[in-house]
């Protein structure tokens, strides 16, 4: 059996890429998570196959979760799925170690192939990403994305800022104190060379890490 995890913060989608793939003789559904931290937590307890994750999830969105998972353990197998294909997602899928990315408009049998290629050593990108780009990823070609300068914590904040979240949640939900928060914020600003918060949400957008969908 090839053991799979879901991760996606809609139930629905959850419940419905559970019915297809379990109706797969061979594919067994053995977890699922609703956000990025979730599924860092369920990758370390579970023995799973192939992670599918979306990006767009509070907290720690699929990007950041993939870079986590794969840090832990260089094998994880990885699956984006989700709605966007724009080079800035690919990209930075690709380097946090994901081995496949499909869009959510792909068929069925088109997921349930880039399962079968991922489990056996191969990698999957959608026909929808372009040629150029499809063989620059397949060549293994060195990428750099903007938020590289950014340590995993500041995309962190970085990303809940953007969301719209105040000090006090932050702190909150990271276990860190309201003034560390405000130093990271200043560091981001610093080192972005943006001068107010509104700046930083916009940068954020720009560069994939939230999206406005």
């Amino acid at each position: 059996m090839i053991r799979l995890a879901l991760v996606d913060d809609h139930q629905l989608v959850r419940d419905g890429l559970k019915a297809l793939l379990s109706a797969v003789s061979d594919f067994e559904v053995v977890g699922e998570a609703s956000d990025g931290r979730q599924a860092v937590e369920l990758a370390r307890k579970t023995d799973v196959d192939v992670i599918i994750l979306d990006i767009a999830m509070s907290g720690l969105n699929g990007l950041e979760a993939a870079k986590r998972i794969t840090a832990n353990d260089s094998d994880a197998r990885i699956i984006i799925l989700s709605m966007h294909d724009n080079e800035e997602y690919i990209v930075r899928a690709v380097q946090n170690g994901v081995r496949g990315y499909l869009v959510k408009s792909a068929v069925p049998d088109e997921l349930e192939n880039a399962i079968r290629v991922v489990v056996n050593g191969g990698v999957y990108f959608s026909p929808e990403i372009g040629d150029q780009m499809r063989r620059q990823l397949l060549r293994g070609d060195p990428m750099t994305h903007a938020l590289d300068v950014l340590s995993s914590r500041q995309r962190e904040i970085l990303q809940a800022i953007a969301e719209g979240r105040k000090t006090r949640e932050i702190a909150d939900e990271l276990s860190i104190s309201p003034k560390t928060v405000e130093t990271h914020r200043s560091h981001l600003m610093q080192k972005l060379n943006i001068h107010d918060v509104p700046g930083l949400v916009r940068y954020a957008i720009k560069q994939g890490l939230v999206s406005v969908d």
